[in-house]
């Protein structure tokens, strides 16, 4: 029989737990908030803390080590670790267990600000590695090999990478001849699969973690049914230092960990392991499904995988023919009772199940009645786009270490041009920064800030009125 250790021992203890003299403060559910009593009652006492027979995420020896076996036996790497702050502290402790201070890493330019503000806590300096573009979907691939040995040949001494894939979009490259360079001269290869986690899955994508990643770092609670903040970090390879790994862990995560999270996270692996052969099939036939109907509805269209990269079959992105942004677009389906993951000035993101879709007929009546709607708005036109390719490398303007003793001081966008910004300028979601902490800010950036804000985006690290804080350098 399939087992999820740490769920089972959590369900023993709360029928023997009669009286709690320990965190937390709810006491098994018996002291709460009266109005919402009816909401978290079920969960309350399985929300508990490091008491016997339950374990330790920091030093585990019983149901949580078990649990985690088993996880690393499901996707056949050589260890894995439950997270309970998400994939960010996971990019964090890759990178702070990986470099030195100083250390020369790559990094895929279109990487999540969790890997910038890991490269800020571990010193190092990134050189970027800005990727292709699919000109028709308006957003950023994945990064050429040719790049790479460009960006090696001109920076000495390369300690590794850290790529993102699949991308937000769903859009994965195989990094394999990427990953056989990086070690061919003595580099470790990262790769933030924040949005992989079923990959490996029949008729799946494959991970990184068997195209040559030594680490790799997933959301679980994006596609499996885990609780929000629940992932997972894979390691393969005898590159990675597991002592130093471990500290970095207790580095960046609670010193409390959640065990409704990790639960969760043992239950998302055994739910994997419970999928069935049909079951995927039908998934992926549910998915093909809604692609094509989409795809089939007067002014929408589905985007592609452009050459030399596979699309995630859970990841839809929707396009309009039409003379309004995809936040715009978002706005309609929204008001519809449909929420989607995301939008940018083009697109909107549908991120589907990894399971039955619900109410499949009302959805699609759904879908038609915004498609039908779309009418009454202009057509755009439409240029012959392809593939562009980006062969740009690009470093800081500052080192880490010279920002540490700067001043800060606001600075409308606007008038930033030749600044060097003091925090990143992220449109969230999709989390991807515009501006990174220490580069150069351009009319490309002001620009392309002015676009997205004016067609419905929301930034974080800028106010309302277009402040941002930049170095007061001379």
């Amino acid at each position: 029989m399939k087992q999820a250790p740490l769920y089972e021992a959590l369900i023993n203890h709360s029928r023997t737990n009669k009286w709690s003299f320990h965190v937390p403060g709810h006491k098994n559910g018996y002291i709460f908030e009266e109005r919402a009593r009816v909401h978290f009652q079920s969960v309350l006492p399985l929300d508990v803390t490091e008491l016997s027979g339950l374990d330790d995420l920091h030093q585990p020896e019983g149901v949580i080590l078990e649990s985690q076996q088993l996880l690393a036996d499901h996707y056949r790497v050589k260890q894995s670790f439950f997270l309970v702050n998400g994939s960010t502290c996971g990019n964090h402790a890759m990178i702070l267990s990986s470099f030195n201070d100083d250390d020369i890493v790559l990094v895929q330019r279109n990487c999540h600000k969790s890997v910038l503000n890991g490269l800020e806590l571990a010193g190092v300096t990134p050189v970027f590695l800005h990727t292709e573009m699919d000109e028709e979907g308006g957003y950023p691939l994945g990064v050429d090999l040719y790049t790479i040995k460009q960006a090696v040949e001109n920076h000495s001494n390369v300690k590794g990478i850290i790529l993102t894939n699949p991308t937000y979009y769903g859009m994965q490259q195989d990094i394999q001849a990427i990953a056989d360079f990086i070690h061919s001269i003595g580099g470790v290869v990262l790769v933030d699969e924040a949005h992989g986690a079923h990959f490996g899955l029949k008729d799946m994508p494959i991970s990184s973690i068997h195209k040559g990643a030594d680490m790799v770092v997933q959301s679980a609670h994006k596609t499996l049914p885990a609780l929000t903040m629940g992932a997972y970090l894979h390691v393969n390879s005898e590159r990675v230092d597991i002592h130093r790994l471990k500290h970095a862990l207790q580095l960046v995560q609670s010193s409390s960990p959640s065990y409704l999270i990790m639960a969760s996270l043992d239950l998302s692996r055994l739910y994997l392991e419970n999928l069935g052969n049909d079951e995927i099939d039908r998934i992926l036939s549910q998915c093909e499904d809604m692609r094509k109907y989409i795809d089939s509805l007067p002014h929408l269209t589905v985007m592609k995988a452009p050459d030399r990269y596979e699309i995630d079959p859970l990841k839809i992105t929707v396009q309009s023919d039409r003379e309004l942004s995809g936040y715009e677009l978002q706005e309609l389906f929204e008001k519809e009772g449909l929420f989607t993951e995301l939008a940018d000035d083009r697109n909107v993101l549908f991120v589907l199940p990894l399971g039955p879709l619900n109410d499949t007929k009302d959805l699609k009546k759904v879908l038609k009645k915004v498609a039908e709607q779309l009418t009454c708005y202009n057509e755009r036109q439409r240029t012959a786009q392809s593939l562009t390719h980006v062969l740009q490398v690009s470093r800081l303007s500052l080192s880490y270490r010279e920002m540490r003793g700067l001043q800060a001081k606001p600075q409308s966008m606007m008038d930033s041009e030749g600044k060097i910004a003091a925090e990143a300028v992220i449109p969230y979601p999709p989390g991807i920064p515009l501006v990174a902490k220490g580069e150069q800010i351009t009319s490309k950036h002001i620009d392309e800030y002015s676009s997205l804000k004016k067609k419905g985006a929301r930034f974080q690290g800028i106010t309302e009125d277009h402040l941002i804080y930049v170095f007061d350098h001379r």
